[in-house]
């Protein structure tokens, strides 16, 4: 028997990063110490009080089926959320998600048909494409690498990209793999493109809480955009809750009505116990949060001086905690060299549309960040 598969899956590539994450396993396998900067999770614990908040909410039984959009105390604190940095969104605006993936997913399956056109700023998340090519979106997309990855800058090429034909543009800020923030007037200048060519938006703000000395602002909050903006956030990053898969999706209620019969038909909804954990961190977790992203800075710090101290230079991130590497025209090999000869594991810049670049995570250790750039000197990869 041959199985036939549909056009839909086949329009999505193997992610470009197997080979790197096939090869480094391979490696720890045979023993090798290998210092992986190619993660995409902070490498601390959830915090004690939110672990403590799933496990009472087990014992208290809360392990049945939740209201598909999510319970209602974690919708209610999401929304106060919300508020507190000048959304509008109220508990009726919001879906609880597992993880803020399937927040994006269900909201580019809601939004693009066949043909649709999507916009992408590169580089981008690699799931972004795929997402879109699941629903059979054509892709337009705008280099940042050459400004920078500021978008500022690049504003006439994005104006130029968007027409009355474009559907929807996705705008990741704090960005994953630049690490940047863009600035208001940047984000005006989205504004005026959306409303100008009535393109709805996608604001993935996953990193909104681990910043450097900026502030990042909603793009939601803008004059005109609350009613074509979709929000997406979530827990994993800020919170380090990456397994317990929580995020959400904030939208006006004409949105979040059609995105919820695809929840509710696909994932039914995020897990219960999770989401009373959800309600906790919310509620009391600044602290933590706090000294996580001091120590990311005092990571990147760290990484960039280091670097600089052997001649390589690069654009310093003001979020998230990675950092985008130039490397050789060929970045697939260069990070197949860096782990087979360094054992440094990185990601190619080409899987998020960057070519030429490698991106590097800190979340990891300060020892390990600083062995890591001695073996790739050592190796004279740097």
């Amino acid at each position: 028997m041959t199985m036939e598969f549909s056009d839909r899956i086949q329009r999505v590539e193997p992610s470009a990063t197997l080979a790197i994450s096939s090869l480094a396993s391979q490696l720890e396998a045979d023993g090798e110490d290998v210092i992986d900067l190619s993660v995409g999770e902070p490498d601390f614990p959830t915090p004690e009080n939110i672990v403590n908040a799933g496990e009472h909410a087990m014992e208290d039984g809360h392990t049945g089926y939740p209201p598909s959009k999510g319970v209602p105390e974690l919708r209610e604190e999401i929304a106060k959320k919300l508020q507190a940095d000048g959304l509008e969104y109220e508990a009726d605006n919001v879906i609880v998600t597992p993880g803020a993936k399937q927040a994006l997913y269900e909201t580019v399956q809601t939004l693009v048909d066949d043909g649709d056109e999507v916009v992408l700023l590169d580089p981008a998340w690699v799931s972004y494409e795929a997402m879109v090519k699941l629903a059979g979106g054509d892709l337009t997309r705008v280099d940042l690498a050459p400004h920078g990855f500021q978008l500022e800058p690049a504003l006439n090429d994005l104006g130029d990209a968007i027409s009355d034909d474009t559907d929807l543009l996705i705008v990741n800020s704090p960005s994953n793999p630049t690490g940047a923030v863009y600035s208001d007037a940047a984000l005006e200048g989205v504004r005026d493109l959306a409303v100008e060519h009535d393109v709805t938006v996608i604001s993935d703000e996953i990193y909104e809480q681990i910043t450097y000395g900026i502030e990042p602002t909603s793009l939601a909050t803008f004059d005109d955009m609350y009613e074509r903006t979709v929000t997406v956030n979530g827990f994993s990053k800020a919170y380090s809750m990456t397994g317990w898969r929580l995020g959400y999706l904030a939208a006006p209620e004409e949105l979040v009505s059609q995105a919820a019969k695809l929840h509710s038909h696909s994932v039914s909804s995020a897990t219960n116990f999770v989401q009373r954990a959800g309600v906790e961190a919310l509620q009391n977790t600044k602290d933590d949060v706090g000294e996580m992203v001091e120590a990311f800075h005092e990571r990147r710090d760290r990484l960039v001086a280091l670097l600089k101290q052997h001649d390589v230079s690069v654009r310093t991130p003001d979020g998230a905690f990675y950092l985008m590497l130039p490397v050789d025209d060929d970045d697939q090999q260069w990070c197949e060299d860096a782990l087979e000869e360094a054992y440094v594991a990185t990601v190619p810049g080409s899987a998020f549309g960057a070519p030429g670049y490698a991106r590097i995570s800190y979340a990891a250790d300060l020892d390990r960040i600083e062995e890591a750039v001695e073996r790739l000197v050592d190796a004279e990869l740097l």
